[in-house]
């Protein structure tokens, strides 16, 4: 049960705007490591995982309009905005319905590795193509592989949507009677 303060639409716009003000300033951040294209917008997508627990995903998806809108205008690192946007901002909002509607755990694991594989081309595609991302960006040791680094990201994903599982645990267990009291 939420608190009376809780419920309050005031408190509502008031706890999503920090999580997209949050989001937002970890974008910006992304431009001052090499890491910081792949590390942070998979961190500030994390963070929706609140909005999905306190209000649902209808609110979710408006922290996640706002933060890429914000990200695309304000960001340095255009490619980790693409990133943010193809998947990692919308990735927990999409993971909760699946879990949610998807008891089957077989088709649950292959409609998350579609979404992140369709999200990868995408990405890369937009990367190299419209964002004029050199393919030097994807050369290791003077060898072109986006293959290979599809298939580690693959990996990556497995270890990305347990992380998140693992967050959604601490956040019920510990930050949110922080946040908002035992109830």
């Amino acid at each position: 049960m939420k608190s009376s303060f809780q419920k309050k639409p005031v408190f509502r716009l008031a706890f999503c705007s920090v999580i997209a003000a949050l989001e937002t300033v970890l974008m910006l951040l992304t431009g001052l490591t090499r890491i910081g294209t792949y590390a942070i917008p998979a961190f500030a997508g994390m963070l929706t995982v609140a909005v999905v627990i306190e209000y649902g995903c209808k609110w979710a998806l408006g922290v996640f309009a706002v933060t890429s809108v914000l990200a695309a205008l304000l960001a340095g690192d255009k490619e980790a905005v693409v990133m943010f946007i193809a998947l990692f901002g919308y990735y927990p909002i999409l993971k909760n319905v699946l879990e949610r509607y998807f008891r089957g755990n077989i088709l649950r694991w292959v409609l998350k590795f579609a979404v992140f594989n369709a999200a990868a081309v995408a990405s890369f595609y937009v990367a190299t193509l419209l964002l004029s991302v050199p393919a030097s960006e994807f050369t290791l040791f003077g060898v072109y592989l986006p293959h290979v680094f599809l298939l580690a990201g693959n990996v990556v994903f497995l270890l990305y949507d347990m992380s998140i599982a693992v967050f959604v645990r601490f956040y019920a267990q510990r930050l949110h009677p922080i946040l908002f009291g035992k109830q």
